[in-house]
This record gives C-alpha cells, structure tokens and sequence, in this order.
C-alpha cells in the first residue's frame, strides 16, 4: 500500500495522544462534594466505568466505548495512516470515530450539570475534564488537517 507522509508535525502530535488520552482516563474529571454516596470522590473515566459496572453494566460499556476504546483506537489507525500502513480511503471514516468520541465529553458535562442542578452537593470540574476535551478536540483537528491523498495520488 502507497503511504501518506503525513507532515511531521501532525503525526507526531498524534502519536503524543497515545500517551495523553491514558493519562486523561485517569485523571479526575470532577470533584463530587457534600453528594452522600460520592462525598469527596474524584471521578475519572476510569473510576466512573468501574462504578458504573457494579449497577449499569450497560452503561459502563458504553463509557468504556466512546471514552476510552473509540479514541485509542482511532489515534491508532490514524498514526497508522500517518505512516502509510492504512489508505487514506479510511479517512471518513476516522473522522466519524472521532466525532463520536465526544459523547463522552459531553456525558461528563451533563452530569456535572444535572448533578449541579439537584441542589444535593456541589460537583466541580477538575483538570481532567479540560484534559480528555483537549485530547478529544485535538484528535478531530489532526484527522480533518491530514492530507487526504497519497504521495501518489490515489484516494
């Protein structure tokens, strides 16, 4: 297969999300105050899919999904296009993966506006929301600035 030669810059900020996206997952999105059952807690993707296992095995698999499985997966394919291992003919498709990576993003911030809302406690964002988004946002803009034909012109 003839390689795209992505410029360096984006393949190597794409190959920095391989290392970001993990440290994202663990890192704690909110701090849930005075809330009876999560007093104090931080929560990241990855306490919350383990929390949300133990009660909605449904939903924690749709977490894991869209916050952890479909961005990894689509920095994977992408490096792997940056490098000329996957067509470029593969490009919408990657571009579908990552606007559906944001679900998460938007989840976490629904549930620090609902949560807010109830009046129970206070949740505050953490540096782990701005983190994941980042890492989100900044996967969606490597995708969209990747060239979309080959060295050699094929699509």
């Amino acid at each position: 297969m003839s390689g795209l030669r992505a410029p360096a810059p984006l393949a190597g900020a794409n190959l920095a999300l391989l290392v970001l996206f993990p440290l994202a997952w663990a890192a704690p999105l909110v701090e849930a105050r005075l809330i009876p059952f999560l007093d104090g807690d931080r929560i990241s993707i990855l306490s919350g899919v383990a929390a949300l296992w133990e009660d909605e095995p449904g939903l924690a698999a749709l977490v894991a999904l869209f916050g952890i499985a479909l961005p990894y997966a689509k920095t994977l394919a992408l490096a792997a296009v940056h490098f000329g291992r996957l067509g470029v003919r593969w490009m919408p498709a990657l571009e579908v993966l990552g606007k559906l990576s944001m679900a998460d993003v938007f989840l976490v911030a629904l549930g620090v506006i609902v949560a807010k809302g109830v009046g129970l406690g206070r949740v505050e964002t953490a540096w782990g929301l701005p983190l994941f988004a980042g890492c989100v946002l900044a996967s969606l803009a490597i995708s969209l600035a990747t060239p979309r034909r080959t060295t050699k012109g094929e699509r």
